[in-house]
């Protein structure tokens, strides 16, 4: 076949430029200010978004972000955590706890901060694409760059599909990702722009010792930013080819020519991948959840895909309904399959020609494949075979090629188009940050739309028992369990609802189905614990919170319940003991602090029980309990005025408190005589 002869002009660098400098730098600031703004004004209404889903592990309960120093800790982010093999990622957040702890605006506003960035950075990159290949290059009145580059990057910036990576706290890993593997294509033009703009001035190929630093400054720049994606995200590992490919595409006009130009700054790209191994080799698989030992088939996985990467190209064009959580989906039948198969070969093969052919699609088209690669080819997820915040920077290939395509096709008339769909996409973003404002708006609106999805009924289902509905949420667990018989977590959750219901019983059964599943958590011991104690069954309650104490041993309540059992097997001396670890590792434990003052007064340390129940009433003084146990000691001490007191208060608060009439009828008795 024969080889492109598209070789780019110098003289195209400066295509479509305003006429004076000056004009065209104002031109760029409006536009950029107004691309931030248009995108700030979209989410808005983030600020307020609580900590969702994986968000819990990955900042609240996060250990290794709660010190920036000495920084080992903070970049060895736990391995099963999304954070976990993305330390840069999990930097970003220990500044956030660092200035101001789980407040969530904060973290939201970097979110956003990335995002607008982001934006930015496209908008740039796209305007010195549009300038060496313009979209109207035939047009009598050529539009400048920047308005087709503007349009573009504002449609990328407020479509819908980009919600779950902005307004989703711990997706920042993908948008993190996202503008260092912009900014390394960004940074590459810059510098190839320079040797270019200078061979325009001088019109000889040679550069002065000047123009090659500045080249090599912003290649350095270029290396950089690719090495801090890598630590963002795997998703960056499509960087160094994608820059391969602008450069034949772009700049160079053949791959032997990208090679000969650049070829230092190909090698530094492509080493950026040795730490990226590193990072992935120590998660050992995402913590069993990602790679070919992670229990789905390469073959099942990448049939799946053929039903995503479709529904994301469906959601670029039409973004309803946009879905938070697609759970552990399989592959549909063959028959479902055959048009998204049909699809994607098609997309792929255009890719192929329009690569050899040089043409701009050929870099659109293997930009949207690459991006996707990471996730959405043959390495299995198994936690999530869909994902929509996936499509994040997929997204940027997809836009550019559209914008582009219709001005080619409709002229200056694309303009209002464009328009028109960046405002609607920014409207139906706001409306979509809506549905985060709760676990159970997200829940309920993902349960709704997706109602095969087995996790999306076991979160919701969280969520409902949390707002205080039981009922509602044991139908949900319920229904997990009937899409997924073997959900452990469904089980756990089920069994915690039934045992809050009154219904120990039946929790015992769902809780030991989820041991059996192999969910040997401190969680599911200790709720099992907290079931057996329910019953009566104290001996087994007794081995289960001790099982969850073996697994985690830093918790308050296991001690705090195991204790109670060992109370009430008439083992003072025990329960004490566990009372005190329950005390040490939560010094706010009111509980536990009563408790260690029946367990002193059982065992006739009269004293050291007052002071656990003073200790007590200054944590709570709101529960009857604690003042009934502090009468009671005070009673012992001798001390009848102020038991008799502590006895008035709680009938105040509960008049049929059982044995508190009583008692407080003695005492009176006692202090007459």
């Amino acid at each position: 076949m024969r080889r492109s002869a598209f070789r780019p002009s110098p003289t195209a660098i400066f295509a479509g430029r305003p006429a004076g400098e000056a004009r065209g730098r104002a031109v760029t600031i409006l536009a950029g200010g107004g691309l931030a703004a248009a995108v700030i004004a979209a989410y808005a209404n983030t600020f307020s978004v609580p900590f969702l889903f994986d968000d819990a592990g990955a900042i609240r309960d996060n250990e290794s972000i709660r010190q920036l120093w000495p920084p080992w800790a903070v970049l060895s982010p736990p391995s099963g955590l999304t954070v976990g093999g993305r330390p840069l990622s999990n930097l970003t957040f220990a500044f956030n706890h660092a200035a101001g702890g789980f407040n969530v605006a904060g973290y939201h506003a970097v979110n956003l901060g990335i995002h607008v960035l982001a934006a930015l950075v496209l908008f740039g990159l796209l305007r010195r694409t549009f300038q060496l290949r313009p979209p109207l290059s035939g047009s009598a009145r050529p539009l400048p760059a920047a308005a087709p580059a503007f349009l573009a990057a504002l449609i990328w910036a407020l479509h819908p599909l980009q919600t779950e990576s902005v307004t989703y706290l711990v997706q920042r890993v993908e948008s993190l990702a996202g503008l260092f593997t912009l900014l390394t294509l960004y940074c590459f033009i810059r510098g190839a722009s320079i040797t270019t703009e200078s061979t325009e001035v001088t019109g000889k190929h040679e550069t002065s010792l000047c123009v090659r630093c500045g080249e090599n400054a912003w290649f350095v720049l270029s290396v950089v930013s690719c090495l801090l994606g890598m630590a963002s995200k795997e998703v960056a590992v499509a960087a160094p080819i994608l820059v391969f490919l602008y450069d034949r595409a772009f700049i160079s006009g053949s791959f032997r020519a990208a090679w000969r130009r650049h070829r230092a700054l190909h090698l530094a790209l492509t080493a950026t991948w040795i730490p990226l191994a590193f990072l992935v080799a120590g998660t050992a698989g995402r913590g069993g959840t990602a790679g070919f030992g992670a229990g789905i088939s390469w073959s099942a996985y990448a049939l799946t895909q053929c039903a995503a990467v479709p529904h994301y190209l469906l959601l670029s064009l039409w973004p309803s309904p946009l879905v938070f959580d697609y759970g552990m989906t399989v592959a549909p039948r063959a028959a479902a399959l055959l048009p998204g198969a049909t699809l994607l070969l098609a997309l792929a093969a255009g890719t192929l020609v329009a690569l050899r052919r040089n043409a701009p699609l050929g870099f659109a088209g293997a930009a949207f494949f690459l991006l996707l690669a990471p996730s959405s080819s043959i390495v299995p997820v198994a936690t999530q075979a869909m994902a929509e915040h996936r499509m994040y920077l997929a997204l940027a290939a997809a836009a550019g090629f559209a914008t582009a395509g219709l001005f080619r096709i409709a002229g200056r008339m694309a303009v209002p188009v464009l328009l028109a769909a960046a405002a609607g996409f920014g409207w139906l973003t706001h409306q979509r940050n809506a549905d985060y404002r709760s676990d159970l708006a997200i829940w309920s609106d993902t349960a709704a739309k997706c109602p095969g999805n087995p996790r999306a009924h076991s979160c919701l289902g969280f969520a409902l028992l949390e707002s205080g509905d039981a009922a509602q949420a044991i139908a949900h667990y319920r229904q997990a369990i009937a899409l997924k018989p073997d959900f452990a977590e469904a089980h756990n959750n089920l069994g915690n609802a039934l045992l809050q219901s009154g219904s120990p019983g039946e929790a015992i059964i769902h809780l030991r189905e989820a041991l059996r599943l192999n969910l040997r958590t401190s969680e599911v011991h200790h709720n099992l614990g907290n079931a057996l104690a329910a019953v009566g069954r104290l001996d087994e309650a007794v081995a289960e919170y001790r099982a969850s104490i073996r697994l985690n041993p830093d918790l308050s309540e296991p001690h705090n319940n195991l204790g109670t059992a060992l109370a009430r097997l008439d083992r003072p001396s025990e329960a004490a003991a566990q009372f005190s670890e329950a005390i040490r590792l939560d010094p706010a434990n009111a509980q536990a602090s009563s408790n260690l003052g029946t367990a002193f007064l059982q065992l006739g340390r009269i004293a050291e029980s007052l002071t656990a129940f003073e200790r007590a009433l200054r944590l709570d003084d709101r529960p009857v309990q604690i003042h009934a146990a502090y009468g009671n000691a005070l009673a012992r001490a001798g001390r009848i005025p102020e038991a008799a007191a502590q006895f008035r208060l709680v009938l105040d608060a509960a008049p049929d408190f059982p044995g508190a009439r009583e008692m407080l009828l003695r005492l009176t008795r006692a202090e007459t005589h």
